[in-house]
C-alpha cells in the first residue's frame, strides 16, 4: 500500500521532500548562498533533463528523482531561512537600543492579567537623537495595572524609551521551550511599562481587515454574554466558537484535557470540518449537474472562510480553512482524486506560508487526526453494522473517535505526557453534543437582532453547556480517569504510530508482515523505555529550579525525590505543573516525605548549605568547607563575610533573589573568585552528587 501511495501521491513525495529541507535548515542553519546555490543547482538539472531524448530520459530518471528531491528540499531550506526574522536586516535585534526612543504598534485589544494588561505590538521604528530608522519584528508589552486600565486598543501607537527584554526560557528541565515558541511567532523581546513610561501617539495605525476581525470577535463575545448565563458556561461558549480563552476556568480546561475531550474547546479542524460536512449536505442537491459543481465549490469556500474571520481568524483556523479550501476543491470541484495527495498538497500550500506550523501541536493533530480517520474510520465501522438508526449514528461517532485517536494519541503523549483512558466515553458525549452547541451559538448570533428568539436559544445553549461541564467533571473525579506522568521522546513517538498503524492493518488485512512491523517497532519502544527506567535508577542530583519569587529544590536519588522550599508551591497547581512537574516527569521521578524546611544537609560528602532571611551562622576554627550555598529570599548578607566563615566552592542564588541582590552578589563572588550561578539569568542549577 505504502508503495502504490507513493507512486499515486505525488504531493506525498514533494511534501516529504520539502519537510526535510524545513527540518535540516533548522537544525542545521545552513547559510542562504548554500540553499539557493543547492536550489539552483537542482532546477538547472531538473530543467536540462526535460530537454533530452525520450531514451537517454529513462535511463536518468533515477538522477532526475534525485535532484527533484533536492530541490524541494532545498525550496523547505530557504522557507526557513526567510521566515526567520533574525536572519532580516531591518530586526529590531540587529540594532544598538540603549538610550533610544522605540514606537511600537499595538497588534490586538489589550488582555487582562492578574497584575497587568498584556498585547502584542509591532516594532515601528527606533530613534536615537536626528536619527530614526524603521525596524521589523514583534515584542509583548505588559502594562502596571492600575484603577483605571490604559488608554490602549488595537492600532494605537506608543512611544517609550524603557530597555527591552529578550524573551527567554525559564531553564528548568524538560519545561517548555517559550523563547522557540516565541520566536516561531516572530515574537523576540518584551517590556514592563507603568504609565510614566510611555505616551500614547495620537491617531491610529490600523489593518482595514484585522479591524474588522477584532470587532467580529468583539460582537460575537458581546452576544454570547448577554444570552449565555454562568461564568462556565459562558468561558467555554467563547472557547467554542471563536477560540476566546481568556475566560476559561482552568480546572475545567484540565478536566477536559484529562478525559480527552480538550480538543473542543481548541477550536480547530474539528470545527471547521463540522462546518465543512454541514455544508457538503445543505449543497448536495447541486452536485446532480456538472455546470453547478463550480457553484457548490463558491458557497462551501465563501462560508468556510467567513465563519473563519467570524472565529476571530486565528492561525489554527485559517489553517484549518486552506486545509478544507483544498480538499473541497479536489473534492467538489474536480470530483475525481486521491485524498491522500489533497492532503498533502494543503499540508505543503500551509508549510510554503509558514514552515514553523510543522512544530505547531495543533497542526500536528489535526493532519495526525484527519490522516487517521481517512485510513482507519472504514474498516472499523465495518466491524459492525447496526441496522436501527440512532445505535449506527453512536457507532459511528465511537469508530470515528477510536480511528482520530491511533495517530493523534502518540503525538498527544508526547506534547502533554498523559493518557485519558476515558477519551472514548468523553467522546462518545461530547463530540455530539459540542457540534449542537456550536450549531446553536452560530444561531443564537444569527437571532440576535430578535431578542425573545435569542434568550430562548441563550437559555437552551446554557442548560447543555452545563450537563456537558458537568458530565467531563464527573468522569474527571475518577481516580482511573488520566495515565498521567508519562515520557517519551520523538524516536519512541514515531515508533508507536508506525506500531499503531501496522497492528491496525494486521487486524484488517491479516497479514503476518504487519505483524513483524508492529513487533519491532514496540521492541524498538520498550528498549528505549527500558533503557530510560535503567538510567534514571542510578541518577543522583540536586537541582535548584528557576521559580520567580519561590525556592524550590529537588533532591533526586534514583527514582525518588525530596523537595525541599516553599510549601505554598505544593498548593499551587499551576507554578507546580509549569516549572517543576516537567523535570519530574523527565526524570520518572516520585515524591517521598522529606522536610521542606531543612537547611543544612549532606549528600554523598557534598555539603549544602541554604541561606535565606532566617538562617545565621557563626565562624569556627577551622574553617568548614561548603561545596554548594543556595542563597534565597532576601538575607542581610555580606558575601565577603559569608567567605570568612566558611571554605565555599559554589554559590547558586535561586529565582527567589531581588534581581538588584542577585547583581551585587555576582560582583562581590567575582572578586573573590567563587562560582556564582544565577538561576534567573541562566535557568535551573543542576548537581550531580
Amino acid at each position: 500500500m505504502a508503495a502504490q501511495l507513493w507512486n499515486k501521491a505525488p504531493f506525498v513525495r514533494l511534501l516529504t521532500a520539502l519537510l526535510t529541507g524545513i527540518v535540516l535548515q533548522w537544525h542545521l542553519q545552513l547559510p542562504l548562498f548554500v540553499l539557493i546555490l543547492s536550489f539552483a543547482l537542482s532546477i538547472a538539472i531538473v530543467i536540462v533533463y526535460s530537454f533530452t531524448a525520450l531514451k537517454l530520459r529513462y535511463r536518468l530518471s533515477v538522477i532526475n528523482g534525485i535532484f527533484m528531491y533536492l530541490l524541494l528540499t532545498a525550496l523547505g531550506g530557504v522557507l526557513v531561512w526567510q521566515q526567520d526574522i533574525r536572519n532580516n536586516k531591518d530586526w529590531v535585534g540587529h540594532h544598538s537600543l540603549s538610550t533610544t526612543s522605540i514606537v511600537v504598534t499595538i497588534e490586538e485589544p489589550l488582555v487582562e492579567k492578574a497584575n497587568s494588561y498584556k498585547a502584542l505590538a509591532n516594532f515601528h521604528s527606533i530613534s536615537k537623537g536626528d536619527s530614526t530608522k524603521m525596524v521589523e519584528g514583534q515584542l509583548l508589552l505588559y502594562f502596571k495595572k492600575d484603577s483605571v486600565p490604559p488608554p490602549l486598543h488595537y492600532g494605537s501607537q506608543v512611544v517609550f524609551i524603557q530597555p527591552l527584554q529578550e524573551l527567554k526560557n525559564a531553564g528548568n528541565p524538560g519545561s517548555f521551550d517559550y523563547k522557540t515558541y516565541s520566536l516561531f511567532h516572530g515574537t523576540t523581546h518584551q517590556v514592563f511599562l507603568s504609565n510614566e513610561n510611555y505616551i500614547v501617539l495620537p491617531g491610529t495605525n490600523k489593518n482595514v481587515f484585522e479591524d474588522f476581525i477584532f470587532k467580529s470577535r468583539k460582537w460575537v463575545v458581546e452576544n454570547l454574554r448577554t444570552y449565555i448565563k454562568g461564568d462556565k458556561e459562558q468561558g467555554l461558549a467563547e472557547a467554542l466558537l471563536i477560540g476566546y480563552k481568556d475566560d476559561l476556568d482552568k480546572n475545567l480546561v484540565q478536566a477536559y484535557s484529562n478525559t480527552g475531550v480538550v480538543h473542543i474547546i481548541a477550536i480547530s479542524g474539528l470545527h471547521l470540518g463540522l462546518i465543512y460536512v454541514l455544508l457538503v449536505f445543505l449543497t448536495r442537491g447541486l452536485k446532480k449537474y456538472k455546470n453547478t459543481a463550480w457553484l457548490r465549490f463558491l458557497i462551501i469556500v465563501i462560508s468556510l472562510w467567513l465563519f473563519s474571520i467570524l472565529a476571530g481568524g486565528q492561525p489554527s483556523v485559517l489553517r484549518s480553512a486552506v486545509m478544507f479550501t483544498i480538499i473541497a476543491g479536489g473534492e467538489i470541484a474536480f470530483r475525481r482524486t486521491n485524498i491522500f495527495n489533497t492532503l498533502a498538497l494543503s499540508a505543503t500550500v500551509l508549510l510554503c506560508i509558514n514552515p514553523f506550523w510543522l512544530w505547531d501541536v495543533g497542526f500536528q493533530l489535526s493532519y495526525a487526526a484527519v490522516l487517521s480517520i481517512i485510513l482507519f474510520f472504514k474498516p472499523i465501522y465495518d466491524w459492525y453494522r447496526p441496522e436501527n438508526k440512532l445505535l449506527d449514528f453512536f457507532w459511528k461517532i465511537t469508530a470515528v473517535t477510536i480511528a482520530a485517536q491511533i495517530f493523534t494519541l502518540p503525538i498527544s503523549i508526547y506534547h502533554f505526557h498523559q493518557m485519558p483512558l476515558l477519551f472514548l466515553i468523553a467522546n462518545l458525549v461530547a463530540v455530539p453534543l459540542s457540534s449542537a452547541i456550536l450549531l446553536g451559538e452560530i444561531l443564537l448570533c444569527a437571532l440576535s437582532f430578535i431578542p425573545v428568539l435569542a434568550r430562548l436559544m441563550g437559555m437552551l445553549l446554557s442548560y447543555l453547556i452545563n450537563f456537558m461541564n458537568s458530565y467531563i467533571q464527573g468522569l474527571d473525579k475518577l481516580s482511573f480517569a488520566v495515565w498521567n506522568y508519562l515520557s517519551t521522546n520523538i524516536i519512541q513517538t514515531i515508533l508507536l504510530i508506525v506500531f499503531a498503524a501496522a497492528t491496525c492493518y494486521w487486524f484488517m488485512d491479516k497479514k503476518r508482515a504487519y505483524a513483524w512491523i508492529g513487533v519491532s517497532c514496540f521492541a524498538g519502544f520498550m528498549m528505549i523505555r527500558a533503557f530510560s527506567f535503567h538510567r534514571s535508577i542510578q541518577q543522583k542530583k540536586l537541582i535548584v529550579y528557576n521559580v520567580p519569587r519561590h525556592t524550590a529544590i529537588d533532591v533526586v536519588d534514583g527514582r525518588n525525590y525530596s523537595f525541599i522550599g516553599d510549601t505554598a508551591l505544593l498548593y499551587d497547581d499551576f507554578a507546580r505543573n509549569f516549572h517543576l512537574q516537567p523535570s519530574r516527569i523527565l526524570h520518572r521521578m516520585s515524591p517521598i516525605e522529606a522536610d521542606a524546611a531543612i537547611r543544612s544537609f549532606s549528600l554523598n560528602g557534598k555539603q549544602v548549605l541554604i541561606m535565606d532571611e532566617n538562617f545565621s551562622f557563626v565562624r569556627a576554627d577551622p574553617k568548614p568547607t561548603i561545596d554548594l550555598v543556595v542563597i534565597s529570599k532576601n538575607p542581610t548578607l555580606y558575601i565577603s563575610n559569608l567567605a570568612e566563615a566558611f571554605t565555599i566552592r559554589q554559590v547558586v542564588m535561586d529565582g527567589s533573589v531581588p534581581l538588584w541582590k542577585a547583581s551585587l552578589w555576582k560582583k562581590d563572588c567575582d572578586s573573590l573568585k567563587i562560582p556564582c550561578y544565577n538561576v534567573a539569568e541562566n535557568g535551573a542549577f543542576v548537581m550531580n552528587w
